[in-house]
């Protein structure tokens, strides 16, 4: 009996500390903005450990928002966890922008969509009705088109850059956020989530990361269990099972030595 209670004690220490070392709260901007946990992270509302470096994100606005060195801030319009796909939007309205001004080499992060090398040119005039011009990067004195690397370029036109981007401009693809999908890669969690797993460091003092789980075979992680919204609730209800189970351990020590000292005390009488 002692021994089943000290199990089941120090199994419910271990709980509630794991619970409050990997206490990492899922966040949103606004209501129906984004879940932001693990690799991502709110600096000011998540701790450092609950976030990869490079994954940060702000909310601005009640706006969810991703801020790259080349080219400044991107609304963040959806993450899929278990695709891996950070779904983003150009606050300016110009993808091609993005397209011309973004290096996603210098960050955790790729394009999600297949590519093709695209070069932009910057005519002086008009070219062929047959190409489309990329509207938000024009003026009445620099026509900028999207043609593919092996077209041949007018004295009229000078190149601005060759990229590998998703596609070439359209005007008939009004949804500036199209194909400006963003994937990434962290060691060790590979299909983690559609595992039913959640990636997390292996410990606050490294960037190592990992998939934990009890039962990989049914994809539950205990982790994933704790690091949810739920977390703050399993904290509470472990901490109650460590209080009953430590009571109850004092009482049934306590009748025990009783009964030890009557079964003593009758012993003398005799």
């Amino acid at each position: 009996m002692d021994a089943f209670m000290f199990y089941i004690l120090f199994f419910s220490m271990f709980l509630t500390i794991k619970a409050l070392e990997s206490n990492c709260p899922t966040v949103k901007c606004s209501h129906d903005g984004p879940d932001i946990r693990f690799p991502f992270r709110v600096a000011g509302r998540q701790p450092q450990h609950c976030g990869q470096p490079g994954f940060d994100l702000v909310c601005k606005e009640n706006t969810t928002m991703i801020d790259f060195p080349s080219y400044g801030p991107l609304v963040v319009k959806s993450i899929s966890y278990d695709f891996r796909k950070l779904s983003l939007l150009d606050p300016q309205n110009c993808v091609h922008e993005v397209f011309l001004n973004l290096n996603p080499s210098g960050t955790p992060f790729q394009y999600y969509y297949l590519l093709k090398n695209f070069t932009y040119l910057n005519c002086s005039t008009r070219l062929s009705p047959s190409l489309n011009e990329v509207s938000c990067l024009s003026d009445s004195r620099n026509h900028v088109y999207t043609v593919e690397s092996s077209f041949h370029m007018p004295f009229s036109c000078r190149q601005l850059k060759t990229v590998p981007i998703p596609f070439s401009y359209s005007p008939y693809l009004a949804d500036n956020s199209f194909g400006l999908g963003l994937t990434w890669s962290l060691p060790g969690c590979e299909d983690c989530e559609s595992r039913g797993g959640s990636c997390v460091f292996q410990s606050k003092e490294g960037l190592k990361t990992g998939c934990p789980s009890i039962a990989q075979d049914k994809g539950f992680s205990i982790v994933h269990l704790l690091s949810s919204g739920t977390g703050s609730m399993i904290l509470i209800i472990l901490v109650f099972i460590f209080v009953m189970t430590t009571m109850i351990s004092i009482k049934v020590y306590f009748r025990q030595k009783l009964k030890v000292d009557e079964e003593a005390e009758n012993e003398n009488l005799l």
